[in-house]
Order: structure tokens, then C-alpha cells, then sequence
């Protein structure tokens, strides 16, 4: 497969393109960043969108306030699009889903390519079915870009799908807005944004007498880059024109 990257100068678009470039049975071909220029993986970084026409996949890692201008281009190509950019909530998805139509090509958005943050959203899932409360506590470098993040947003998703109502009786009053956290279809989500940490999520579970928590560290983006090759290699056959997340391929 021929391969492109959007966003190709932030820190996760350098490191996709050094993957696919490493990857046996992927071509790069491609680098875009609207701001930036310069050489990585062996190919000069380009500010003209058209550096990616002919991709067969493009990985998306754009800033929020533009990616869905960049991914109408790309589907104007032709292209797959596998999406990392943060910060896709319904509103999000549903302009998304306008955009992308019955395509051509597939796009598939991922919240988070990590392997064992997946996983602790698969136990989430499993745990709000025998808890009556959860909060989430996510924490992120202060350069991020959005709050809450994609991860702890679609956390919150699945454990109100399981559990729509949480039952508790919350007699703190905010004296500051905010303080209780942002509320995620009924959960509460917790945003730390301090230098040193690249990504931390708990999901703290109460019942009576007891609590659980499940935590994930992301000690490096490398962590990432066996998510995003699956992702890439997957979404020529993927069934859905448009889908969420890498759940189903794990699965698999």
C-alpha cells in the first residue's frame, strides 16, 4: 500500500512515518504538514496538500480545528484515511460521517492506538456492569490540544452504554465550576495537564465498601505504532465505510 501522513511534523506524525518507512509491506510516499518543512524518514515534509494524491491510505494527525478540512481533501483523493487526531466527540463524528458519505475509500477513527488502553476499556466496560459508580482521571502533557481527551471520552461512552445510570447521590456543591469534573454522558472525567507525563488514564470504580481502579501509563509514543500499522493494514477491508476505534480488530 502506498502511504501518506498528515500532520507529518508533530511528534506522532514523525513517528508513523518512521514506522510505515521501516514497514516491509508498506510504501510511504508522502508527507503534508501545513506549517512545517524540512526531511523525515527519508522524505522532505511538503506544505502543498497534492504531495498526497495518489496515496492509498492517509494517517491523519493534524491539529483538531483543521483536520476535517484536511480529511475532505483526502477523500477528494480517493484515499483511506486511518484518523489519530484528538478530540472527536458526537458532534465531531457526525460532521465527520456528512463529510465522508459513502466515501470513496474507508475512514476509521481512533481514539487511541495503544494496545493496553484498549484493553483497559474493554475491562471498563466488563466493570460498570458490577459497579454503581465510575469517574475517569486522565492526564496528558499540557501540550495538548483538547480536554478531555479522545481516550477518556470514549471510556466514558462505553461504561454509559453499559451502565446509563449511575446510581449516587452526590451531595458536594461546586463552589467553583468545574470542580466535580466535565460531565461524558453521565460520567465524570477529570483532565490533568502538566509537563512530563505523555498519557495516563484511571478509571476508578466505588461500591459499597470497596473501590477498583484501572490505570494505563503511556511511557512513550512507540507505544502507539503497532495500532497504527494494524489500523493501515486493515482499512481496505474493512466492512463499515466509517468506524471507531480498534476494538474489532483485536478481536480478531
Amino acid at each position: 500500500m502506498k502511504v501518506g501522513v498528515s500532520g507529518a511534523s508533530g511528534q506522532m506524525g514523525s513517528l508513523v512515518a518512521g514506522a510505515i518507512k521501516d514497514a516491509d509491506d508498506l510504501h510511504l510516499i508522502g508527507l503534508y504538514d501545513a506549517h512545517t518543512s524540512g526531511n523525515i524518514a527519508g522524505l522532505s515534509v511538503s506544505q502543498d496538500k497534492a504531495v498526497l494524491d495518489g496515496c492509498d491510505v492517509v494517517v491523519e494527525f493534524s491539529r483538531p480545528e483543521v483536520v476535517l478540512e484536511n480529511i475532505a481533501t483526502w477523500r477528494s483523493f480517493g484515499a483511506s484515511i486511518v484518523v489519530g487526531t484528538s478530540g472527536f466527540d458526537a458532534d465531531r463524528l457526525s460532521e465527520l460521517e456528512t463529510i465522508w458519505g459513502n466515501g470513496p475509500g474507508n475512514c476509521l477513527v481512533v481514539p487511541n492506538f495503544s494496545i493496553g488502553a484498549i484493553l483497559m476499556m474493554k475491562m471498563a466496560e466488563i466493570a460498570a456492569n458490577l459497579f454503581p459508580v465510575v469517574e475517569i482521571i486522565e492526564m496528558h502533557h499540557d501540550g495538548k490540544a483538547d480536554a478531555p481527551s479522545g481516550t477518556a471520552i470514549a471510556t466514558a461512552r462505553a461504561i454509559a452504554r453499559k451502565r446509563p445510570d449511575q446510581d449516587r447521590t452526590v451531595e458536594s456543591v461546586e463552589l467553583i465550576d468545574g470542580a466535580l469534573g466535565a460531565n461524558v454522558d453521565g460520567v465524570r472525567v477529570h483532565s490533568l495537564r502538566i509537563p512530563g507525563v505523555v498519557a495516563h488514564q484511571d478509571v476508578v470504580f466505588g461500591g459499597a465498601g470497596e473501590t477498583l481502579r484501572l490505570s494505563h501509563d503511556t511511557l512513550d509514543r512507540s507505544s502507539f505504532m503497532p495500532g497504527v500499522l494494524l489500523a493501515i493494514r486493515s482499512i481496505p477491508t474493512q466492512e463499515a465505510v466509517m468506524a471507531v476505534g480498534l476494538e474489532r480488530l483485536l478481536a480478531e
